[in-house]
């Protein structure tokens, strides 16, 4: 896994697991893992939310860490990444008003690159534009995004994992082992005990 390297599009406010959790994970499995956020640059910070499910209607929403960027947007080649990874939180919201960041989900795309995204990064996916005929998951609010785009939402529980070709998607934080897992295997790797 070493020399595989991997972008993340962060932004403030994203949600806190669904950014630390794969970019620690990623790296200690040994790929590259750049970080990155629009208007941004390494050794800047990214605020983040903690969604948590407590039985209300939606997710609570609570302050969490600052995510460390390792990486300059403004930099950022998206032909020397073989994967991508998109978390969620309010920060797609934001970030698929970015016509850059739209440029590097559509080159992740077309190019048939590896491509996890999970809970509301599929905004990013939305608009986009590269969800035609595709089939994901996301947090339920964004199934009608997802449908709108063209895209076939399938409902999973929250621990769960769709995957369509290159396309790795899960609802929420609590499927990270299974859509880590799945991530990791359409990179071509597999973890497995010694």
């Amino acid at each position: 896994m070493a020399g595989v390297k991997l972008l993340l599009l962060a932004g403030d406010f994203v949600e806190d697991y669904e950014v630390m959790v794969p970019f620690q994970a990623l790296g200690m499995l040994g790929f590259q893992v750049d970080a990155v956020c629009p208007g941004k640059t390494a050794g800047e910070t990214c605020r983040t939310a903690v969604h948590d499910f407590e039985g209300d209607q939606t997710y609570s929403e609570k302050p969490g860490h600052n995510f460390k960027l390792n990486a300059n947007f403004d930099t950022v080649e998206s032909g020397s990444y073989q994967g991508l990874v998109i978390p969620g939180g309010r920060a797609p919201e934001y970030l698929r008003l970015n016509p850059r960041v739209l440029e590097i989900v559509q080159h992740f795309m077309a190019a048939s690159k590896p491509v996890a995204c999970i809970c509301h990064g599929a905004q990013l996916l939305a608009a986009a534009g590269v969800l035609s005929g595709r089939t994901c998951t996301a947090y339920p609010a964004c199934g009608p995004e997802v449908t709108a785009a063209g895209g076939t939402h399938k409902e999973v529980d929250a621990d769960q994992v769709v995957v369509d070709g290159n396309l790795v998607t899960a609802p929420a934080w609590p499927a990270h082992p299974r859509w880590l897992a799945a991530f990791v295997d359409v990179l071509g790797y597999r973890v497995v005990p010694k």
